[in-house]
């Protein structure tokens, strides 16, 4: 079963908004955090320059969350 990838930076308060919230609506995601790993920060680079990124099964893209980037 794939899960959503959510891209995200260690500091960033919207990440942490939007982690919370995936948790408490049973979301199973995998956190990618861009400040960790070079790779991600390349991968997350192809859609955005802000996070979160977060990138559905179906493969649909929303950037931000609720209104906010980090």
């Amino acid at each position: 079963m794939s899960t959503v990838i959510v891209y995200t930076l260690g500091n960033c308060p919207t990440c942490d908004s939007a982690r919370a919230a995936l948790a408490e609506r049973g979301v199973e995601f995998e956190e990618r955090r861009v400040d960790e790993n070079e790779e991600w920060w390349e991968e997350a680079l192809k859609y955005a320059f802000t996070v979160p990124i977060i990138i559905s099964d179906e493969g649909d893209v929303e950037i931000g969350w609720e209104g906010e980037h980090g």
